[in-house]
């Protein structure tokens, strides 16, 4: 048996064995995350207001296994960053995190476009994905003193069971080398789409701490009890989940702020099922001040 196939073969074992040891975090009523650098509005770490009593995640946005080119192409599970790096370097992430010590960053793979073409998950196998990604991905995490990771692809060159062990596979040996401390998900409400995260939570969901779902996906003008009635159908969906609520500074559709998000939360709250509050972006909101990052982080600070 060649080395390669051997390292394969061992992984697969400890995969077995040991999975089932790894344990998702506890739900936390107070955390706060929010995407950023994703659309080049030279938007900092320190512009974005920070209550100290939250727990809060920046989500750097992304990483992408694409060639840096006009006409770019899959590079089968090698990353790069294509966040705003000059504003959103290492040295900024150290100095966030050392200001605000209830602050960490996290990255997200894959997003929906770059230069102007969608990014699909288009793995050449399992184990050739699973060991470029782990590589490219480790070496990402140091540079930056990077702390979790999300998983956001939103278009597919491969069935829901690839995607499920490619990932899985790969969070597997970020957490048990403990690369990362923390991992979540990006779905939204697609039959294109939640198919490939729903076979990744059934076979891997221990491996992964939050959900981000992505209730601004929903159509445009969404009331209280459509958003109400969506977060219990999404809870069905990722049975045992911390699920995060969310809202898009952008156009994009959902519940707003305006017409009544933090009314929702707060029925959330008190039913004690409101885990977290997850906004995009921080690219948008920076024109407005960031606004609705204050109310959605007073929100969740707060005692009721």
């Amino acid at each position: 048996m060649g080395s390669s196939k051997l390292l394969c073969y061992c992984f697969l074992l400890q995969l077995l064995f040991t999975a089932s040891l790894i344990q998702s975090a506890p739900g936390n009523l107070k955390l706060f995350r929010e995407y950023i650098g994703a659309e080049g509005k030279n938007v900092r770490f320190s512009d974005v207001p920070i209550n100290p009593n939250v727990d809060f995640h920046y989500i750097l946005s992304f990483a992408i296994d694409y060639t840096n080119a006009i006409l770019p192409s899959p590079t089968n599970g090698d990353f790069t960053a294509y966040w705003d790096t000059e504003n959103l370097s290492p040295s900024q992430v150290s100095s966030i995190k050392s200001k605000h010590p209830n602050v960490k960053v996290a990255m997200s793979l894959g997003g929906d476009t770059i230069n102007g073409q969608f990014v699909f998950f288009t793995p050449e196998s399992i184990s050739s994905w699973v060991r470029n990604a782990i590589n490219s991905i480790t070496q990402i995490v140091k540079e930056y003193h990077l702390d979790g990771i999300d998983i956001d692809y939103e278009h597919f060159n491969a069935d829901p069971d690839t995607f499920a062990e490619c990932i899985g596979r790969l969070l597997f040996f970020l957490k048990q080398n403990k690369i990362v401390s923390f991992a979540s998900i990006a779905p939204y409400d697609n039959d294109s789409v939640q198919p490939y995260y729903l076979a990744l939570w059934s076979k891997y969901g221990n491996l992964i701490d939050f959900v981000n779902f992505q209730f601004y996906a929903y159509d445009k003008g969404t009331t209280i009890s459509q958003f109400l009635q969506h977060f219990h159908d999404q809870n069905t969906n990722y049975k045992g989940a911390n699920i995060l609520v969310s809202f898009g500074t952008d156009d994009s559709g959902g519940l707003k702020p305006d017409k009544g998000f933090f009314e929702a939360c707060s029925t959330l709250k008190s039913q004690g099922k409101l885990h977290g509050i997850f906004i995009w972006s921080a690219d948008d909101s920076k024109e407005a001040g960031f606004p609705f990052e204050k109310q959605s982080q007073a929100l969740l600070a707060s005692a009721k």
